[in-house]
């Protein structure tokens, strides 16, 4: 009796060529990842990746478009379940983050990638789509919260959105230079103490 062979399909060939992807940017650095180099990691062909992708830059747009959708599945999904600020934060603290995207598991290769597509005019309406996304995702978080509690806003929820979301890529950048004065959980320590000092529109 013969074998079933099945093939992978096209989300499982792209989930790879990502994580191969992530692999050989943080080995061989972005501007010199060869797209022959990620799809050998990826055990395919240079064919295999053309298929999926036309170029590199494709493909980081992809990884940032996936990493984007995925942060906003699971923050929506932890809200959901946790009817105060206090019980989605701790939730945020205790996820587990090897289960994440690879983007989601390096902030270091974020921040790379990040700067790789800011730096070429073209590219930029891409990547701010992404930072829209984001901030919107912290805009509904203070949105919900907010009717949860059944209080108002002290600022603009869209305007809070835009500072807590600095605020998160201030901390991740300053844990990148130093961990040792920069703890892991700063970001949500640092919403801690402004909802305790000012009650910035997530009591």
């Amino acid at each position: 009796m013969s074998r079933v062979r099945t093939r992978p399909t096209r989300d499982d060939t792209r989930e790879k060529l990502f994580e191969a992807a992530a692999r050989v940017f943080e080995e061989q650095g972005i501007g010199g990842a060869s797209i022959e180099a990620i799809a050998a990691a990826a055990g395919f062909t240079r064919g295999a990746f053309y298929s999926n992708f036309t170029s590199k830059d494709e493909l980081i747009i992809a990884m940032l478009e996936d990493h984007v959708e995925q942060s906003i599945r699971r923050n929506l999904d932890l809200l959901a379940r946790h009817e105060n600020i206090a019980g989605f934060i701790e939730a945020l603290k205790t996820m587990d983050r090897s289960r994440q995207d690879p983007l989601g598991r390096s902030p270091l290769l974020h921040m790379e990638m990040i700067l790789f597509v800011a730096r070429a005019e073209k590219r930029r309406p891409e990547l701010a789509k992404r930072l829209r996304a984001r901030r919107q995702l912290i805009t509904d978080i203070v949105e919900t919260t907010l009717k949860k509690s059944g209080k108002n806003a002290a600022l603009n929820p869209a305007w809070t959105g835009a500072i807590l979301l600095a605020l998160e890529d201030g901390f991740r950048l300053h844990r990148l230079i130093d961990p040792e004065t920069t703890p892991a959980d700063s970001f949500l320590r640092a919403i801690g103490d402004l909802q305790r000092a000012v009650g910035i529109a997530l009591a």
